[in-house]
């Protein structure tokens, strides 16, 4: 595919603009040389409000360019960026990016709803860019100009990071997957201080099942139609913590044939990534990060590597009951979600698949 950047910047809304995720696309998007903020959008109660009336900002100070912008519905009649990030919630994000896919519109998700879809692209760029191809079939088969393109759940995405070089050199056959997982995956306000503070919680709703499917479908291969998920079995726990940012994820790996952790090692070190997804503005100049430090990563050293764009892996070492096990963790709400679908997005537009110049 040829890479090139578009003329001028790209018009582009944000759906679910006043939670957590929706905050963090406004922080990405504000000054972006490719896109323009021209829209947010979010529930019927904060519609027709300023921006910095309708959101209970959280952290450092609101973008100037958000703050006097009237809220939309979320209704593609009224948004009409060609270009739209949505973080919204599951239970009402289904029929809204589907009115806005029939509607013409390239809708880049953080929702779970068409995640498992055979036609809808799980992506994470470095991993499997070639998955978004996929999108001519689903516009062909739905009838529509626009399109769905997702990305995964926050700890499948750190997970997945540093699988997919592992995965590539020794196919992985069985894989264990323990998450801790940062408070503010929840949304704000998220999950009540007297349950979190000093605890862990083992318990994340629906988390589990959808680690287990969306590894093997991100690992998996592409047919002209669809994607044909990887045949690994995997077992997840899932847990939250009280740490504010930064998933944390323990994995065991079993390969196809034994592979020793100083060659998983030196895979990990020397893996780019798809160099589709590489000298984008939101790239960063290197996806992933081996670290030697016995007791790294650590969210509250880590979680910024890279623009909060680096998954930091560490601890890579023999495992006995598999063969080799590793600790990778990344920034959940950038990488892991609002960062994931912008970088999705600059693939989309550099390869000429966006539909958009």
């Amino acid at each position: 595919m040829t890479s090139f950047t578009p003329s001028a910047r790209i018009p582009v809304a944000v759906l679910g603009a006043t939670g957590a995720v929706g905050q963090t696309f406004i922080r990405l998007l504000a000054d972006h040389p490719w896109f323009r903020l021209t829209e947010l959008a979010a529930s019927e109660r904060s519609a027709g409000k300023r921006y910095g009336d309708a959101a209970r900002w959280i952290g450092d100070s609101m973008p100037e360019v958000a703050r006097d912008m009237i809220v939309l519905p979320c209704d593609p009649a009224l948004v009409t960026s060609p270009l739209v990030f949505s973080a919204l919630d599951s239970n009402v994000a289904g029929e809204v990016e589907l009115a806005f896919a029939r509607a013409g519109r390239l809708v880049l998700s953080n929702a779970k709803n068409f995640r498992m879809d055979e036609d809808v692209p799980l992506v994470i760029p470095e991993v499997n860019a070639d998955h978004l191809a996929i999108l001519e079939a689903q516009r062909a088969t739905r009838g529509w100009s626009g399109g769905i393109v997702t990305n995964a759940n926050c700890a499948s995405i750190m997970a997945v990071m540093a699988l997919a070089p592992l995965h590539e050199a020794f196919g992985i056959s069985r894989l264990f997957v323990s998450t801790m997982q940062a408070v503010s995956g929840a949304g704000y306000p998220g999950v009540p201080s007297l349950d979190i503070l000093g605890n862990v919680i083992p318990y994340i709703k629906d988390e589990e099942a959808k680690i287990e499917a969306e590894i093997c479908k991100m690992l998996g291969r592409r047919s002209d139609s669809r994607i044909e998920p990887a045949d690994i079995a995997i077992s997840a726990h899932a847990n939250r913590v009280p740490v504010e940012h930064g998933h944390t994820v323990c994995l065991s790996v079993e390969f196809s044939a034994r592979a020793s952790a100083g060659a998983a090692l030196q895979v990990l070190r020397g893996w780019q990534g798809d160099a589709r997804a590489l000298h984008l503005p939101s790239s960063p100049a290197r996806a992933l990060v081996v670290t030697d430090l016995a007791d790294r990563p650590q969210p509250r050293r880590d979680v910024d590597a890279g623009r909060g764009m680096t998954v930091t892996v560490g601890r890579v070492r023999a495992d006995p009951l598999f063969h080799v096990k590793l600790v990778a963790m990344g920034h959940n709400t950038i990488r892991g979600a609002a960062g994931a679908s912008v970088l999705n997005a600059e693939v989309l537009v550099s390869t000429g698949q966006a539909g958009v110049s």
